[in-house]
């Protein structure tokens, strides 16, 4: 399938651009407009010649006739040209390649059946089990205008539409528009469409199609123009990150009042604001500049639960989970709040946008938001008062499971079998001594409030030691529990989650070793990452969305914890091995790929329903750049440094990183013959 999409909308289609399969579609709003467009030529559908995205919001299909009707084969050569903005704008040209005149019938099919995109996506995640996923609604009729150039499709409750404008007049026959027409010798026929979605009657954007397609290329080049860029060095590290950013480009999407930009959590189901992912992600880029983080953490701000609503999991402070909107929003939920890491995270990000901005005033605003979720942290995720955070969902349509492995067969012992909530998982209370250290920082140097800063320095001490007695098991080497379980019962199943403990610091100076020891274990390292559950486990399957397979974020993560405790050979070999990963997959990682090992495949193997480009899979060659050259904001200097003291490995020699920004100025970051320096200016 072939994808374009510019913001939260987009277009599905197959190689020939036709929409036809139960899961394409040209989707805005989180509601698919078109549930079918088919191109039909002299009665049959046109033979493939080559196809492919020209720019992440554009298609190009180039196409040839099949003989049908008496038209001869390969008479006609047909182009079809794709954009995608708030609207959909498609160019079908056809040229009669012969030195007769032809006579030619054309079909547009059109159809749409205002499904929202979860129901949808439901049927992608089924593959191919009908008790999966509901039987979407039938197509709405189509009415034609007495211009015969609009077709208009109404949904039956009559509050959304497809509008269909042509530019030249056509017949409409069921779902249908037909051209006939005669072309001479080399003539050519050109025929545009605006697909235009509407939501209660508005239909501003028929004034806007035809801006966007000048402007958003000239925007997205002002985006890329202003982040930092990578020279010389290894060709696969700087491929994969300028293809990152190019996929983080697409990614960008506006949300709120503040209208800053900020990234939706991954094509094609997750094209809109996620917690977790948002917060990820803009750790992961901040040597991108800070206005990414800034953004983000006001959109978050926004989103910020303030009452109880146990509905959708949602408590006052909690960070909001995933956001939706038209039918979606309607038939499941606008705003659902169940992530327990959400939060945590979210105060993370916060700390760590300081420490890059020193920008006290915002640290300022940030505050009361700040406090409440601290608030939410200590009164509502920890629900039991033994010191844990643990997520159990209020209602049976919520999420069973609520940290990042959120699908539902996830937290399982070593035996197979599940754990029942509430469930305290263990990367989050990693999350929780982080986001508790940075408030500490905020509060002693910002707020000026002694009294909290004391008093969080005191509760992340506790809560590290009480955090190794209730996690540390000491059979099969020695490693922590996936989870504690509703009877305290420590998930015992080996698990990737232990390199976020690293990157939290919450592991005990005297477990780091044996830490780095399982995670580059055969059972977890497979040579390309770092597997979601040991090769051991009674659960493993390296096909399973969370029992076996590699996240690219989730290994960087981890090799960012091993460079932040001295490891980093080891970080590098993470990190390499990401990079070369990227390659086999035209260097765009996916969100996820099989759990193979390397030795017994030449190449990482497809997830079959992995979204790319997806936010922090883009984010992951970015933060490797950062934890590769050992980047750091160093505040009380108000400079950027490196943590690296040794020599740095050959294929790092020579790279070049301009323009990174930290304090309002800018910063290179070069390694010359082993050895990093840092220096104001481009």
């Amino acid at each position: 399938m072939l994808t374009i999409l510019e913001g939260s909308t987009f277009c599905i289609s197959d190689d020939r651009g036709d929409i036809a399969a139960a899961t394409s579609g040209f989707f805005a709003h989180d509601t698919r407009f078109l549930s079918r467009l088919v191109l039909r030529v002299g009665g049959t559908a046109p033979l493939l010649l080559s196809s492919g995205r020209v720019e992440h919001f554009q298609a190009a299909f180039y196409l040839r006739n099949g003989t049908a009707n008496g038209l001869p084969r390969d008479a006609i050569s047909i182009s079809r040209e794709r954009f995608v903005g708030t609207g959909m704008q498609e160019k079908v040209t056809l040229r009669n390649e012969t030195p007769e005149r032809l006579e030619i019938h054309v079909a547009l099919e059109a159809e749409a059946d205002f499904a929202d995109i979860i129901s949808v996506k439901l049927h992608d995640f089924s593959l191919g089990d009908p008790d999966l996923a509901q039987p979407l609604p039938p197509p709405a009729p189509a009415t034609h205008d007495e211009g015969r150039r609009q077709v208009s499709i109404v949904d039956p409750l009559g509050d959304l539409g497809t509008r269909l404008q042509f530019s030249k007049p056509g017949r409409l026959d069921g779902n249908a528009m037909l051209f006939s027409l005669a072309l001479e010798p080399h003539e050519r026929w050109d025929l545009s469409v605006d697909v235009l979605p509407w939501v209660e009657d508005d239909l501003e954007i028929f004034e806007q199609l035809d801006d966007e397609r000048e402007t958003v290329g000239d925007v997205v080049a002002a985006w890329t123009l202003r982040v930092p860029r990578v020279r010389g060095g290894w060709e696969s590290l700087r491929r994969a990150f300028d293809r990152s950013i190019a996929d983080l480009a697409a990614l960008r999407m506006r949300t709120g009042e503040y209208r800053r930009p900020l990234f939706a959590a991954g094509m094609p189901w997750f094209m809109t604001v996620f917690g977790r992912d948002t917060a990820i992600t803009s750790l992961q880029t901040l040597i991108l500049g800070p206005e990414i983080s800034v953004g983000a953490l006001e959109a978050l701000t926004e989103l910020q639960a303030h009452v109880e609503d146990p509905a959708i999991d949602a408590e006052p402070g909690k960070i909001v989970h995933e956001v939706r909107e038209g039918r979606c929003a309607e038939t499941w939920f606008p705003r659902y709040y169940g992530s327990i890491d959400a939060t945590p995270l979210y105060l993370v990000l916060l700390a760590e946008t300081w420490r890059w901005t020193d920008d006290a005033s915002f640290a300022q605003r940030m505050r009361e938001p700040a406090m409440l979720a601290l608030e939410w942290i200590d009164r509502y995720g920890d629900r039991d008062g033994d010191g844990f955070v643990e997520y159990s969902r209020k209602v049976d349509s919520g999420l069973a499971n609520q940290s990042w492995k959120d699908s539902g067969d996830s937290q399982r012992f070593q035996d197979g079998s599940f754990a029942e909530a509430p469930i305290a998982a263990v990367e989050v209370q990693g999350y929780v001594y982080d986001a508790k250290r940075g408030l500490a920082d905020l509060a002693r140097e910002v707020w000026r409030d002694k009294a909290l800063a004391d008093r969080l320095d005191r509760e992340t001490d506790e809560l590290r030691k009480r955090f190794d007695e209730a996690f540390w098991i000491d059979e099969r080497g020695g490693f922590y529990a996936l989870a504690l379980d509703g009877q305290k019962r420590r998930v015992d199943s080996r698990a990737s989650n232990m390199g976020h403990l690293l990157w939290s610091g919450i592991v005990l100076p005297e477990r780091v070793s044996a830490t780095v020891d399982q995670l580059l274990s055969e059972d977890l390292w497979t040579g390309w990452g770092i597997r979601t559950m040991a090769g051991d486990a009674a659960a493993f399957n390296p096909i399973s969305y969370h029992n076996g397979t590699v996240w690219p974020h989730d290994t960087a993560l981890a090799a960012w914890g091993l460079a932040r405790h001295g490891y980093v050979a080891e970080a590098r070999r993470l990190g390499r091995a990401l990079i070369e990963a990227a390659a086999h997959f035209d260097w765009s990682l996916p969100e996820v790929f099989a759990g193979y090992a390397r030795d017994e495949t030449p190449f990482p193997i497809a997830y079959p329903t992995a979204a790319r480009p997806q936010a922090w899979a883009a984010g992951t060659p970015i933060l490797l750049v950062r934890v590769l050259l050992g980047i750091e904001p160093d505040r009380e200097r108000q400079r950027l440094v490196s943590t690296v003291t040794d020599e740095l490995p050959s294929w790092l020699d020579g790279l070049r990183i301009e323009g990174v920004r930290a304090y309002g100025r800018m910063w290179t970051v070069a390694v010359e013959r082993g050895h990093v320096t840092i220096a104001e200016g481009v």
